[in-house]
Parts: C-alpha cells; sequence; structure tokens
C-alpha cells in the first residue's frame, strides 16, 4: 500500500477539502500531521486552533487514525491504528500504475572498439536501475545501448587492421584507435586514408564490411561481460549510430518540410533559439560543411526510428550532464518537426571524482577502464574482509563490491558530482552498499534461525516496532516518486533508512532469545519478514545481489 496516498485521500475525502499531509520529525507527536485547518480557517471565518478542535472529531471517525490531536497555532497530529499498521504492512507490495507507459530508455552509449571507462558507470547504473523502477511499476519499456559505431573512429580502427592485422582479443582491440588516433594526428596521409575507409564503409564496401563486423563481434563480447560484472538488465537492442544510418534521409526530408533546415557556411542547421531563452542556444548542426552525419542528426534519427516502430509514450536519455545542451537541441528539433508525440527527458548525471576532488584518475593519471575499476573494490572489499579475520568466497566479495560500486552511484544526487573512494565505499558501516546487504542477511539469518514459526496478528506495537513497519509502507510511494522525478537516489536512501530502522529493531526487540514469549516472538517474525521482503525489493531495484552470508 501506499500508506501516504491512502491517508492523505482518506483524510481529503473526509473534509471535503485537499490539504497537506507530512511527517513529522518527531513520530512522538504523531505518524503524520496535517495544516487543513490553517487553510482552511480563513474562509470559515475561524481561529486555526479553533477550527482545528472541530476536525478532530471528524478524523477520529477514519478506521484507522487510533487518536488525533492539536499542536501549535493549528496542525493536527494523527497516530495510526496499530492493527491497520500491521495489517496493511502484511500485505504484498503492490505498486502497479493505473496508467501504464511505453517507455523507451537510452542509457549505455558505449563505443565500439574502445574499452569501457569510469565515464560509463552512472549512465549504466542509473539506466539500469530506472529501467527497473518503471518494470516494477507496470509500465513497458526497451532499453537502448545506443553505441557509437559509424564515425571516423571506425575508419582508423580498419585502417590499423589493414595494415597490421585483426586483433585477437578486446586488450588489444582497445589499443588500436588511441594508436591509429596518435597516428593521424602526425600523418595527414593516414588521416585521409581514415577518412575515405569511412565514407567506403558507409557506402557499403564490402572488405571493411567485414572486418568491421569482425572486431565487432570483439567490442560487444567486452560490452557483454561488463554488463555481466554490473548486474544490468541485457539491452533489448543495441543499436547505435549505424542503425539509424537508414533513417536520416526520412528525417531530413521531413525537417525539409518543415523549412527547418537552413544553410550556415555549407552545412545544414537548425535554428532553435527563441525569444525566452536567457542563455546561449546555437543552432543544431544537422550535417556538416562536409556533408557529413552529425551525432545531432543521429539522435534525431533514432527518435524518428523508434516513434516509427515503438510509438513510446516517452523517451528518456541518460548521459554526462556536458551533454545537456545537445540535447535541449535535439529536443526542440524533434517537437518543431512533429518527430514523435511523446515525453522527452535527459537526465544528465554528475562526474566521479576522486578523494582531492578532481576527475578520478588512475595512478598514471589516465582514464580508468570500467572493468579495472570493478577489480579495485573487490580488491578493497577483500582487504578489508581479511583484515576482519573473515573468509568469504569469491562470490560473496564480488556481490559485496557490486553493492559497494552501485550503491554509491545512486546514493547522489544524478546530476551531482560525488567522490569515489574505493576505500570509503566498502565500509560495513554508514551509508554503503556492505552495509545494506549486511542488514539483509542479519533478516535472513533470523528468518533461518526460526525456521517455518508461524505469524501472529498484532495489535500492540512498540515504537520500534511500528516505526519499521510505517516505513515499510513508504515503499510504494518512494517507488513511485523516483519514477515521477527520474530521482534514483531516492530508493537507495529509501533502502539506508530502513536499514537504520531495521538494526535499531533488531537491536531493541528481542526475536529469538529464550525470554520472549511465543506471540512476541511470532509477532517480531512477521515484522521481520516485512523489512526483509521489503528490502529486497528495493535492493532488486537498485540490481544488487544479497549473499548468504557476510
Amino acid at each position: 500500500m501506499n500508506l501516504y496516498k491512502y491517508v492523505s485521500e482518506s483524510i481529503n475525502d473526509k473534509l471535503g477539502f485537499t490539504a497537506n499531509l507530512e511527517t513529522p520529525r518527531n513520530r512522538a507527536f504523531g505518524d503524520f500531521s496535517t495544516n487543513a485547518a490553517m487553510v482552511m480557517a480563513k474562509s470559515a471565518g475561524k481561529n486555526p486552533r479553533e477550527l482545528a478542535n472541530e476536525i478532530l472529531p471528524k478524523l477520529r471517525e477514519l478506521d484507522f487514525v487510533a487518536d488525533a490531536s492539536v499542536a501549535g497555532p493549528g496542525f493536527i497530529n494523527i497516530k495510526l491504528r496499530d492493527d491497520f499498521i500491521w495489517r496493511t504492512a502484511s500485505e504484498p507490495h503492490n505498486a502497479t500504475t493505473a496508467t501504464p507507459k511505453k517507455i523507451d530508455l537510452d542509457y549505455g552509449g558505449y563505443n565500439v572498439g574502445k574499452a569501457l571507462h569510469i565515464g560509463h558507470l552512472r549512465t549504466s547504473i542509473v539506466g539500469d536501475t530506472f529501467n527497473r523502477i518503471a518494470r516494477f511499476l507496470g509500465h513497458t519499456t526497451k532499453s537502448y545501448n545506443h553505441i557509437g559505431d559509424w564515425g571516423r573512429p571506425m575508419g582508423l580502427i580498419i585502417a590499423w587492421i589493414l595494415e597490421y592485422g585483426m586483433p585477437k582479443n578486446a586488450d588489444e582491440l582497445n589499443k588500436i584507435y588511441p594508436a591509429s588516433t596518435a597516428r593521424a594526428h602526425d600523418d595527414e596521409t593516414w588521416l585521409n586514408r581514415a577518412k575515405e575507409i569511412t565514407a567506403e564503409l558507409q557506402s557499403g564496401n564490402p572488405q571493411y564490411r567485414q572486418i568491421y563486423d569482425d572486431f565487432m563481434k570483439i567490442s560487444l563480447a567486452q560490452m557483454d561481460e561488463v554488463l555481466h560484472r554490473l548486474n544490468l538488465l541485457p539491452f533489448d537492442a543495441t543499436m547505435g549510430e549505424r542503425g539509424v544510418a537508414p533513417y536520416v534521409a526520412d528525417t531530413q526530408k521531413i525537417l525539409e518540410s518543415r523549412n527547418l533546415l537552413v544553410e550556415s557556411d555549407g552545412a545544414l542547421v537548425v535554428n532553435v533559439r527563441t525569444d525566452d531563452d536567457t542563455a546561449p542556444m546555437p543552432p543544431l548542426m544537422f550535417r556538416t560543411s562536409s556533408d557529413a552525419q552529425t551525432y545531432a542528426a543521429a539522435d534525431l534519427s533514432a527518435i524518428y526510428y523508434r516513434t516509427k516502430t515503438d510509438n513510446p509514450d516517452i523517451i528518456g536519455y541518460f548521459t554526462d550532464s556536458r551533454q545537456n545542451l545537445h540535447f535541449q537541441q535535439v529536443f526542440r528539433v524533434a517537437k518543431m518537426a512533429g518527430l514523435t508525440t511523446a515525453e522527452l527527458f535527459h537526465t544528465g548525471f554528475g562526474a566521479l571524482t576522486g578523494p582531492d576532488g578532481k576527475p578520478f584518475k588512475t595512478r598514471d593519471g589516465g582514464v580508468a577502464e570500467l572493468l579495472d575499476i570493478l577489480d579495485m573494490v573487490r580488491d578493497a572489499v577483500h582487504t578489508r574482509v581479511t583484515a576482519a579475520g573473515k573468509q568469504l568466497n569469491a562470490e560473496t566479495i564480488n556481490n559485496i563490491a557490486l553493492a559497494a560500486v552501485k550503491f554509491n552511484d545512486l546514493l547522489h544526487d544524478v546530476r551531482s558530482d560525488y567522490v569515489f573512494d574505493p576505500t570509503q565505499i566498502t565500509s560495513f558501516e554508514g551509508r554503503t552498499g556492505p552495509y545494506i546487504l549486511y542488514t539483509a542477511v542479519r533478516l535472513n539469518s533470523v528468518l533461518k534461525r526460526a525456521g517455518d514459526q508461524s505469524d501472529a496478528s498484532a495489535s500492540d506495537l512498540t515504537d520500534d516496532e511500528r516505526n519499521l513497519l510505517i516505513e515499510t509502507l513508504d515503499f510504494e510511494r518512494t517507488v513511485q516518486s523516483a519514477f515521477d522525478n527520474r530521482a534514483t537516489d531516492m530508493i537507495a536512501n529509501y533502502a539506508y533508512d530502513l536499514c537504520q530502522l531495521a538494526n535499531t529493531f533488531y537491536h531493541n526487540c528481542p526475536i529469538l532469545r529464550d525470554d520472549v514469549d511465543a506471540p512476541t516472538r511470532a509477532k517480531r517474525l512477521g515484522i521481520t519478514r516485512i523489512a526483509r521482503d521489503t528490502l529486497a525489493a528495493a535492493i532488486d531495484l537498485m540490481g544488487l545481489k544479497i549473499p548468504d552470508e557476510m
């Protein structure tokens, strides 16, 4: 149940007035509070506190209200009935939306022939988590890995392979592009050769297409390894610039039919600036002066293609925030040209920095490869576990490392930069992935040791019991809010808050101790199961794996 929604709507229906519902910082005052009396007082011609006292009897008629009281200048605090909390918390989570949408999601954006680096971490994790959230709510999603696979880098790689031979593995392939680029920088003949190959590849040269297909297999296998290591959902489509190239001509015709394309120094551009713009808004470049396809043309053609084939209600993108302007331009042109009626959104994420606040680099000052980052965190977990005198198998170590990386990424506002520190994120205490997993393992352990003891009904709850149950009842609201606000950090922060309350409950409310009577034990086992199931659902939305032990 979405407790907040249920209580809010019930109160508003009862009072015939829409009022704000809030959660007091100190739950000793109540589970919810409303400013209804303060809002209604002026139109009713009454003092807010006087009106609040008149409202109390109506609120007490609601079957979930245990008590209602007036505080301050007219706030009304509401305490829920313990049996209502127990009954609703015991129901399975069902956050299915009443208005399911078809959603195309564009994230990943990996480049063919290049190792995935730390810049691909956030697009992968945030995009995958949002995909999971949307599916959990009952939306139909289609995820696209819009790969870079059709521009000059392909010509540079093919030129190198023609001279030095096909690479045997991903490590060899990843070295080709930087080496060929460096050579092109000093050798104009080599650069022109790469340009010619690119043009001929795009025109269908069979030899170049075969070389392209061969090294593409190596590159895609490398991408799959990263998807597996990060426990990401498989992409529904790996389709980038090459895939949308056949639709560029149709997209251009549409722009021309709307008289949107204008020539500027030999290039074709679309003027997107409006009188309301206060910041610079340069034209979108559709084709360069040398008649080359641009990134903007590819993204517009992708919107055209996805609308034509998927007909989505929403198309969303997750990329580096440095592309914010690019997507503002693309979205404007897409709407100006009528390429789609879908809602378009772009979530631009911040960068990862080292503990010194500077962009995270390897020890030699290079860009950190994504697999190296995962290995680094895995080694940090192994070191920490060994120092604590524990022995955990490789799978458990990998699961803890996965949680350390992904939870740390999701914990922060996606638009903000954040510090990436392997030592800090692998701690088993604080706002970390290992802490989240440790709490889940602890709850599972209690339930395993208890065996098949049945749950009992509960009419009396301690503060720790009811606080934990009420938090589980905030899960569905949190998931919906995360979707509505495109804010995956809400799931991570909710998981942490839930763990805090679960551990407080664990310490203050004995469960399996010999002096705990059977009804109390059964009740607390029921609470443990509810908390475990809710936490497991949040963990799954983040793409983490709960180990058997820690």
